[in-house]
């Protein structure tokens, strides 16, 4: 990495106060690989390439993939309707719902978290305390009484509950946990050796510990902010290193065949301008050419992007133990690399 690069990438982390692990990759080599900031913040314990991050709704494309390779196992299918492959009862949900809405966020279903709507995730642990969410079935209570907020196939609108559904469907169809299924036929599979899903009052060693910081300087973790455990809709932690060795897995259709591997990545629906979405992941388009293929979270101290650029086969990850800078450093690696 030239001095002037590295110029760049300082001032940029000053101006964010961006804490965290930030790799760059085309085949052969890193082209960027710094840390910034403290892992453990009372311990002095500095973010390494190693640390483990929270990724938020990050890990949504785990999901995608965990459904896809069930489809090609032919225990589902895309355009299965979803009574039909869950005994849950969802009273007033349309019937026309489908996997496919689930995977692309059209099914209109009610979410218990929208983003929209709401911006502050710790409210939700007021009446339903954190850490008492340790299945994906805990999260049943928030959504599945509620009404459809649209039919089925009319508008994308991102929905967190659509993606509990989606893993509640592994469990059933598996008979696995959610977690377990992904790290044995995702993490397993892709190299992915630091990477799991990990109880918030258990982490393991090598794990950032999420801040929220305020204006007057004071700041706290986030480990009475999040559910306990991660599941389908976020939550899982990984290495920047880890996060190229998912995409590598991907693109060299480790995870699923060729075939199912475009599907996963075709631009279903889009949001607006020129960003589209497939399955569990976000699809930038250049006219009629795709320019990138991404992923991203955010949590109370959790910001994290990855991406994939196909023309330059260049992979990035950035994963930050604070609520905000990951996407700040990742634009300014673009405007570096011309992505």
């Amino acid at each position: 990495m030239g001095e002037m690069n590295n110029q760049q990438i300082e001032v940029a982390q000053k101006e964010s106060q961006f804490s965290g692990s930030i790799l760059l990759k085309n085949k052969d080599s890193s082209l960027v690989e710094t840390n910034f900031g403290y892992a453990n913040r009372s311990d002095l314990l500095l973010n390494t390439i190693d640390t483990r991050f929270g990724i938020a709704s990050g890990c949504k494309i785990f999901t995608a993939v965990a459904i896809s390779q069930l489809v090609e196992a032919g225990k589902l299918a895309y355009d299965q309707k979803l009574k039909d492959c869950t005994s849950i009862t969802l009273p007033h949900f349309d019937n026309s719902i489908t996997i496919h809405h689930l995977l692309t966020h059209t099914s209109g279903v009610p979410d218990y978290f929208d983003e929209e709507v709401m911006d502050d995730f710790e409210e939700l642990w007021i009446e339903k305390p954190m850490y008492h969410m340790r299945k994906l079935e805990d999260f049943l209570p928030l959504f599945q009484n509620g009404k459809m907020r649209f039919t089925p196939g009319e508008q994308f609108h991102y929905n967190n509950a659509g993606y509990i559904l989606l893993g509640l469907i592994v469990e059933e169809t598996t008979g696995l946990s959610f977690q377990r299924y992904v790290e044995k036929n995702i993490f397993e599979k892709a190299g992915m050796k630091d990477s799991g899903y990990f109880p918030m009052d258990a982490l393991p060693n090598n794990t950032a510990i999420g801040y929220i910081d305020y204006e007057d300087g004071s700041w706290k973790t986030n480990i009475y902010s999040l559910p306990v455990l991660g599941g389908s809709d976020g939550g899982a932690f990984t290495t920047a290193q880890d996060m190229l060795h998912f995409w590598d897995a991907l693109l060299d259709n480790k995870l699923l065949e060729e075939q199912t591997t475009a599907a996963l990545l075709q631009p279903y629906v889009k949001e607006r301008d020129d960003d589209y979405y497939g399955y569990g992941v976000w699809i930038k388009k250049d006219g009629n050419n795709i320019s990138k293929y991404h992923v991203m979270g955010y949590d109370p101290g959790v910001s994290f992007h990855s991406a994939y650029y196909p023309a330059q086969q260049l992979k990035l990850a950035i994963c930050s133990n604070k609520s905000k800078g990951a996407f700040a450093m990742m634009k300014v690696l673009e405007q570096m690399y011309c992505l």
